[in-house]
Parts: structure tokens; C-alpha cells; sequence
């Protein structure tokens, strides 16, 4: 009867590189589950991890099978679930490569070893855009406004019209004014100038946003989680400011406190 049990059981007698694997699995199993929470594919993610389980354990009762049955139907089952949530592995891989991979000084060197230099913003751009989200404000014109940082944001750019201006806030509040033919959408900014406009953001899949933020915060949190930009928005309905940075929406008092959030973190630092 022991002989038996520990025939059946034998896979529980766990090694350092079984229990090394276990903890991976977890920490993977983790991060999924921290990124995708809130979203529709939740309560499918719940329903591979079950199935899973149930495959080892009928793997392990050596049910032939059973084992065939369920491997060929995660196998596909997978696949399709790549295709029908293609936002949320995209989400899942950008943020895995970007704001994990290298952070700080390894984003820095990884950064100058292939040529690439982030957009410094100065006082007077800075100024300006406050400047003319406090008139937008006045006049409760709607803008979403996109900061980039390290992340590339051409595929973005891609969806919108190039431009190449410098900033000034007599553009800006043409750009978003109600009748030109640019307002809907995104303004990118990089650096002093003004890269694309119409450009069009990924919204968030969060199902906690409060009912009182329209699509244009949706967008802005979208992006922010997406990437390392941060995001400007003025609401068309309330004529209020916000800043989002990471997700996080901050609605934004007055104009120097705008000002005072607008300076790049290396320079407050």
C-alpha cells in the first residue's frame, strides 16, 4: 500500500531545482495576475491556471487519457488566447521590456550604447503648455497632451499627423480648439517641439475608473500604463487639469502646481 501511494505521489518528493521552479512559476503566475487584474481576461487567466493544475494532477495519476484530452486543449486553447486578447499580451510584453528590463542608470547606458536620446523639455516649453492649459481650462476646451520619456511612442505618432513646431501656447490652444480639424486625439510633445497631433491612444482595460473621467482620461491612463510617458489632460465637461504618470491621475489645483509637476524627476532629484 505505501509503495503504491509513493508511486502515485512521487512527484511531491521535490528537489532544489523543483522547488526553484515552483517559486518562477509563482512569481510569473504573479505578475500576470497583477497586470491583467480589473480586466476581462481575468476570470479566463483563473480558468487556464485551473486547468493547468488539473492537467498535472491527472498527469500524475498517469491518466493517459484524461492528460491527452487536456493537453490538446490548452495547446489551442492558448493560441486563441493570444489572438483574442492580443492588447492585454502586448500590454504584458511592453511593460516586461520597458519599465522592468532596465530602469535608471541600466536604461540610461542601454539607451547611449544604441544612439538613443531622451527629449529634455525646458522652462519656456514647460511654461507655455501650462500656460495654455490654464486659458483651455478657462474655456473648458478638451486636450490630452503626451509626454514622452525613453519609451518609443512611433507607433503612436503613427496613427496621427506629423508635425514638427515648436511649442508655443497660441498653437496648442488652436490645435485642440473645438473646429480644427486636429483636436480630436492626442498631442505628442517631445522635448521643445511638437511631434504629432490626432494621434490616437490605447484605453485602458481598468474597469475602476470612476464614471465622472471620459475618454480622454481613459486614454491618457491607457498610454501611462503602456508606457513611461506622462499624459496632460483638460476636461471638456469641467474644465479640469490633471497629470497622469504610471496610471495614477492627479487632478492638478492651479497653475504652478502644474508648473512645479512638469519638471523632468532627474532635475527635482
Amino acid at each position: 500500500m505505501t509503495n503504491h501511494l509513493q508511486a502515485i505521489f512521487g512527484f511531491l518528493s521535490l528537489s532544489f531545482a523543483d522547488c526553484l521552479d515552483i517559486l518562477m512559476v509563482g512569481a510569473i503566475i504573479y505578475l500576470v495576475f497583477r497586470w491583467i487584474k480589473g480586466s476581462a481576461a481575468m476570470s479566463i487567466f483563473i480558468a487556464v491556471i485551473l486547468l493547468f493544475v488539473l492537467r498535472v494532477i491527472v498527469s500524475a495519476l498517469d491518466m493517459r487519457l484524461m492528460n491527452a484530452l487536456l493537453g490538446t486543449f490548452i495547446d489551442v486553447g492558448v493560441l486563441a488566447l493570444i489572438v483574442i486578447f492580443q492588447p492585454e499580451v502586448r500590454h504584458f510584453l511592453m511593460k516586461l521590456g520597458s519599465r522592468y528590463g532596465f530602469d535608471g542608470k541600466g536604461k540610461s547606458i542601454l539607451s547611449k550604447l544604441f544612439g538613443e536620446r531622451g527629449q529634455v523639455m525646458g522652462g519656456e516649453a514647460m511654461n507655455e503648455i501650462a500656460e495654455a492649459c490654464r486659458a483651455m481650462s478657462a474655456e473648458k476646451t478638451g486636450a490630452l497632451i503626451v509626454l514622452p520619456h525613453s519609451d518609443s511612442l512611433n507607433y503612436i505618432k503613427e496613427t496621427g499627423d506629423l508635425l514638427d513646431a515648436k511649442v508655443s501656447r497660441r498653437l496648442i490652444m488652436n490645435i485642440f480648439f473645438k473646429n480644427s480639424p486636429l483636436h480630436d486625439g492626442a498631442m505628442i510633445i517631445e522635448g521643445d517641439r511638437i511631434v504629432a497631433a490626432r494621434c490616437t491612444l490605447p484605453i485602458t482595460q481598468r474597469n475602476d475608473i470612476p464614471a465622472s473621467y471620459g475618454m480622454r482620461h481613459k486614454a491618457a491612463i491607457g498610454i501611462t500604463e503602456e508606457t513611461d510617458a506622462d499624459v496632460v489632460v483638460v476636461s471638456e465637461e469641467t474644465g479640469g487639469v490633471s497629470f497622469v504618470h504610471e496610471g495614477k491621475l492627479t487632478p492638478i489645483g492651479n497653475i504652478n502646481e502644474l508648473k512645479l509637476i512638469l519638471v523632468p524627476q532627474e532635475e527635482k532629484e
